[in-house]
């Protein structure tokens, strides 16, 4: 499969790689602790990575529930390849705990060239080996950090691999952290050879993730590709979700069941314990811990309601990941369909709910483009963007755009999202915008309209600035 994008996340591992070669570190040896969501592609950009640095270089990947005696026995023997003169040594070698593997590695480890070392599903290591982490403290401050190599340690549950480098864990102050996100929408673009607009729609569907995309083919249109996926019980787009949820949260669990109340669009903590318990509201005190832990793996964010006003009990939750998000509201619930060869009924369910899912699946997104496109000459000290609502829900507004959040100094723009194919931004919308402007505190009747579209405004829209998907597609292609 060629490999596309992530021409930045290549430049921050081969950076690394340079202080080592260049002796620029305080220690000959660095440390890198990679982390990202299941399946976004960490793997393959380590493997791109090491094939294209150039150097000697080992990758190791745990296996989930092995033996440790055999999880250690496959590390040195993986090391033991290394093409080094050091490799030569510990080949056949019996390691009895992880000291002793990872000092294997040591060895294997060129001293007089830089090389690579790459230790991919560190949590599989932590959970079958308590001792493991102290072993690597120990080996690194005595070996390898005195050698000239680029340890990666790589490993999708997020929270722990946060914890790995935290104050009061062995490896603290030791690694710098880097985290890989799915393709932009822009590499998007690139994968599908959509205009902005599909591009968009791509990106929200796959929610950037290589695998899917690859079954994307060049100027696919959202519907044709929905079809053939629903068409195929062994497509990407159907099959990942599954995969991804299951390497955390098996069938059955609460944290499952709190993951599908959220994705089929439940926000607020009451209606998530309503729809996620089992025989009425699920207790908040088994919510919250879950929901705390779905937010420490990334699974899930909290927005608050941003303006001069502090508002922390009115906050909404969301599925982070886009792709999830859609799986999770359209595609778990059809895998039955599918499977019995009914996929025009699953996109049927799609098509129903198209329209309004799209509608707020896209928000952070286009927050997330107007935070690269600002500040600018325009709203030079715009730092933050995001939404505003009270607890009705009416009104509800799109896009605060300030100097912090979600508590505020001032309020520069107030704005609004209208992002349906063939209804531009109109005088009806501008005034619809115009009422809720004075419910959202820290504003005044001067505060800025502003809006996006997918499809422009009208001569009579009235707003200081509008920004459409061609803008907001290159947002992710500035430097």
């Amino acid at each position: 499969m060629e490999f596309t994008g992530r021409t930045r996340d290549l430049e921050l591992i081969a950076h690394q790689l340079r202080l080592v070669t260049d002796g620029a570190a305080g220690t000959p040896g660095r440390a890198v602790i990679v982390t990202g969501r299941r399946r976004v592609g960490k793997s393959r950009l380590i493997q791109e990575f090491c094939d294209r640095a150039d150097v000697p270089y080992t990758v190791f990947q745990a296996t989930r529930g092995r033996n440790p005696s055999a999880e250690r026995a496959d590390f040195v023997e993986t090391a033991s390849r290394m093409g080094s003169p050091g490799a030569d040594l510990i080949r056949g070698l019996s390691a009895t705990d992880w000291n002793q593997a990872l000092r294997a590695l040591a060895v294997a480890v060129p001293d007089d060239r830089p090389s690579i070392a790459v230790i991919d599903e560190v949590p599989w290591l932590v959970e079958q080996d308590r001792e493991f982490e102290g072993a690597l403290q120990t080996v690194w401050d005595r070996d390898l950090s005195n050698k000239p190599v680029l340890l990666i340690l790589v490993g999708s549950d997020i929270s722990v691999m946060e914890a790995l480098g935290a104050r009061d864990r062995p490896f603290f102050g030791r690694a710098t952290k880097m985290t890989v996100e799915p393709l932009d929408v822009a590499d998007v673009q690139t994968m599908t050879g959509l205009d902005a607009a599909a591009a968009i729609d791509a990106r929200l569907i796959t929610g950037g993730f290589p695998q899917i995309l690859t079954s994307w083919r060049p100027g696919m249109d959202r519907l044709d590709f929905l079809r053939e996926s629903t068409a195929d019980p062994l497509s990407p787009l159907l099959v990942a979700g599954e995969l991804s949820l299951l390497g955390e949260f098996p069938e059955g669990t609460r944290s499952r069941a709190v993951l599908q109340a959220i994705g089929s669009g439940e926000r607020t903590f009451s209606t998530i314990a309503a729809q996620a318990g089992s025989q009425g509201d699920l207790p908040a005190g088994t919510l919250n811990p879950l929901l705390k832990t779905l937010q420490d793996k990334r699974i899930v964010a909290a927005d608050y309601p941003v303006s001069t006003v502090a508002d922390t009990k009115n906050k909404r939750y969301r599925i982070t990941d886009s792709y999830l998000r859609f799986w999770l509201a359209f595609l778990e619930r059809s895998l039955p369909l599918v499977e019995r060869g009914r996929g025009d009924l699953a996109l049927a369910r799609i098509e129903r709910s198209w329209t309004s899912w799209r509608g707020r699946a896209v928000e952070p997104l286009i927050r997330a483009s107007l935070l690269r496109l600002l500040p600018d000459q325009n709203w030079p000290d715009t730092e933050e963007v995001g939404g505003w609502w009270n607890r009705t829900n009416t009104p509800e507004v799109d896009l605060i755009g300030t100097d912090r959040s979600p508590v505020a100094k001032s309020i520069h723009f107030v704005g609004s999202i209208k992002w349906l194919e063939n209804h531009p931004f109109d005088r009806h919308d501008y005034d619809a915008l115009s009422r809720s402007l004075l419910a959202i505190p820290g504003t005044d009747p001067d505060t800025a309209l502003v809006a996006v579209s997918r499809c422009g405004i009208t001569p009579d829209a009235g707003v200081a600035q509008w920004w459409g998907p061609d803008e907001l597609v290159s947002a992710w292609r500035r430097p």
